[in-house]
């Protein structure tokens, strides 16, 4: 399909008034894209899947469509006059020094550092007492490979700090394989494990480590279904195949995901076991005891809890059960059942999110997306409210119970992250480091502000740009959100977003419903058969930003990733009026099929599946990205981006789509697929590849707005 694109090129007068758009001429053609004719049935509805083809990855025919596709998209996005200048910006603000918070294993403080551009953070350590500028390379990510793609996952330490077990990723796959490294000698000991996938690595003692896998599946490793999760116990000095299951494997129940974790007294391991995203089983066996069973606390899926802490035999549990922004309760490990559980820190209005450190509680509480911090002993009793840097997110607040100081951060979306030092005892703080980053808090603002969805729900929204913007309907913006999974967007600096303020653009961020701002009552709003008000959430926070003038539909750029991916292809399917410009990342798009991918059918608490009933299936229809591109509409310009190595969610919903909407499109609004080799759904995504892309997304959406260079430049 041969299409010509025609963007508006705006020129900003030196007086700040709008010219006549110039206009350009720029043919585009789309790779062919075969149909074939595939169709599935669903209560009788006969449904068809033009693409099903693209869902296989090991294809020859799929990876040449993937050239193909990129061709198109790279010569497309090699013409913006810019993208280059917005590159070298972003490296340029990138390219600062950033350090974790110190944390102490045996005789060593550990801390992850970034020169500024390295692919990937490098953990550093010194002598505990010592001089940290003494600190030398412990592990060094970037020697994995030259390219930056094979990152560092997880990391344990052996009680006394003697070993640590980490675990790596190749290609951004969710597939991992763990080392265990001497951490004296910082040699490799022992079995490498392999085909290990959502998994923490939690040692007993220093004879060895529980860990969680699937069966490797039948077929492809990067979409083949997986649900059959188990907890394994590696003793050290043995081969994996040697490792014994612990807990799962039961043909009868099969649990999605399972969580082993020892307490930090080695007295107890903890199972959670979950068939969904949402709510867990809970069990607990005393590990003094070689022979003894597994005690269940939980045997339903109907809340999510799990082990806080404990002091002896006593268990302080957090829990939203019968309490649906979460508490604390206390039980004996020898009758742990809720029926037994006393409440140590009740329920509040506030969503609750508490840690530990040098025998106290922290409780983090959401209040509008917002932190608010209160520390309390081990009896519940209140000691202070913690006074924080100022209105953001803060987190940490995590340390051991013999340790008198712990660490935390502090960040909002004009303050780059800085780490705090706080003394326990007192509940003084301290800077303890502050990024030097050539970007200035002084001269940008955040406003939150509260609007109405169309059920009359209201919602918040924080806006950050410029101090001084002028509101006239002509700032480039992005609205950015998620709305599921429990998941909340709390304020949180983002060089690449600086980049786009510092081009006069909004950065707008709504807490839809379907993620945990306002708890459980809150996630549910947005869950199934009530999906649809996390659209209209978002459409009505488009909505509020237009009728306020801070933008107007030609400046209006929407984006999210994974479920915001699946907001953003049902919006702008849904309202393709309603925006310039689209930007679905890694999104869940085909909604009849999600869950016959990798551990998909784990996303059915939020989603439902198509399988579950009639009405579920035709709800799902009704929304389902894929199944709602219509001929004859003219969608926003669109640059949907993917990954080839996404075992998260699969390129395929993302394949799919895209042939969908380039076969559809009427009018001039590019739709390409942006599709990165060697990369996954995004965690350990190297530096290097994260820039280009920003650089490509943001040429992509002020292109399509009508620059023909950066705003900053043209005024």
């Amino acid at each position: 399909m041969k299409i010509t694109i025609i963007p508006a090129i705006l020129v900003l007068a030196l007086i700040g008034c709008k010219e006549e758009p110039k206009k350009e001429t720029l043919s585009l053609n789309y790779p062919q894209t075969k149909k074939v004719d595939t169709v599935d049935t669903y209560f009788g509805v006969e449904v068809k899947d033009s693409y099903r083809w693209l869902e296989d990855d090991r294809s020859p025919e799929t990876e040449e469509w993937v050239k193909e596709q990129n061709k198109v998209t790279y010569d497309y996005l090699n013409t913006i006059p810019f993208r280059a200048e917005l590159k070298e910006r972003l490296s340029g603000l990138w390219n600062y020094e950033k350090v974790g918070a110190p944390f102490q294993k045996g005789d060593y403080t550990y801390f992850y550092k970034n020169d500024g551009l390295q692919n990937q953070f490098v953990l550093y350590r010194y002598k505990t007492g010592e001089n940290p500028d003494s600190a030398t390379v412990f592990l060094d990510p970037n020697t994995f490979k030259e390219d930056g793609t094979v990152s560092l996952g997880e990391t344990s330490f052996s009680k006394d700090g003697s070993k640590l077990a980490y675990s790596i990723s190749e290609g951004g796959s969710d597939w991992r394989k763990v080392l265990v490294m001497d951490a004296e000698t910082r040699e490799l000991i022992g079995d490498t494990l392999k085909d290990i996938k959502f998994s923490g690595l939690s040692w007993k003692g220093e004879d060895g480590f529980y860990y969680s896998s699937y069966d490797k599946p039948i077929g492809s490793e990067l979409s083949a279904k997986t649900d059959q999760h188990k907890v394994y116990y590696h003793k050290m000095g043995t081969p994996q195949s040697e490792d014994k299951v612990v807990f799962g494997g039961t043909p009868e129940e099969k649990h999605r995901y399972i969580g082993a974790s020892v307490t930090e007294d080695d007295k107890y391991l903890v199972i959670s076991a979950s068939v969904s995203t949402s709510g867990n089983k809970l069990f607990i066996k005393d590990l003094g005891k070689p022979d003894s069973k597994f005690v269940t606390i939980l045997n339903d899926t109907d809340s999510d809890s799990y082990v806080l802490e404990n002091v002896g035999s006593k268990l302080y549990i957090v829990t939203n059960r019968n309490a649906p922004n979460k508490k604390i309760v206390t039980v004996d490990a020898a009758t742990p059942q809720p029926e037994n559980w006393k409440d140590l820190i009740p329920e509040t209005e506030n969503v609750l999110s508490p840690s530990t450190g040098g025998g106290n509680i922290f409780t983090n509480y959401m209040v509008d997306a917002v932190s608010k911090v209160k520390q309390y002993d081990y009896d519940g009793k209140l000691i202070r409210e913690i006074e924080l840097p100022g209105v953001g997110s803060a987190g940490g607040f995590g340390a051991k119970k013999e340790e008198t100081e712990l660490y935390y951060s502090f960040t909002n979306y004009v303050t780059p992250g800085s780490i705090y030092k706080y003394d326990i005892a007192s509940g003084n703080s301290e800077l303890f480091i502050k990024p030097e980053i050539d970007f200035n808090p002084d001269n940008f603002e955040s406003q939150q502000v509260f609007y109405t969805s169309k059920d009359g729900t209201k919602v918040p929204m924080i806006i950050t740009h410029k101090k001084g913007l002028k509101m006239d309907g002509k700032n480039p913006t992005i609205l950015y959100a998620y709305g599921g999974f429990n998941i909340s967007l709390t304020p949180s600096f983002s060089i690449a977003n600086a980049v786009w303020m510092e081009q006069g653009g909004i950065y707008a961020v709504p807490n839809l419903r379907g993620g945990g701002e306002y708890g459980k009552k809150w996630h549910d709003a947005g869950t199934k058969m009530r999906k649809q008000n996390v659209f209209d959430d978002f459409i009505a926070a488009a909505q509020y930003l237009i009728d306020n003038n801070f933008t107007s539909s030609d400046y209006l750029a929407i984006r999210g990733g994974s479920n915001g991916g699946l907001l953003v292809g049902a919006t702008m399917t849904q309202r393709p009026d309603l925006m310039k410009v689209a930007l679905p990342a890694v999104g869940v798009l085909d909604m009849l099929r999600y869950h016959t991918f990798t551990a998909g059918a784990g996303w059915a608490y939020d989603y439902g599946t198509a399988e579950d009933s009639k009405e579920m299936f035709e709800y799902l229809k009704g929304y389902s990205p894929l199944h709602n591109v219509k001929e004859g509409v003219e969608y926003p310009a669109t640059l949907i981006t993917t990954a080839d190595h996404d075992d998260r969610v699969v390129p395929a919903h993302s394949f799919k789509f895209a042939a969908e909407l380039q076969a559809k499109q009427t009018g001039s609004n590019p739709v390409l697929i942006r599709i990165e080799t060697d990369a996954g759904h995004g965690a350990g995504t190297p530096v290097s590849k994260t820039i280009e892309q920003y650089a490509d997304i943001y040429g992509f959406t002020l292109f399509n707005m009508g620059y023909k260079e950066l705003p900053s430049t043209s005024k």
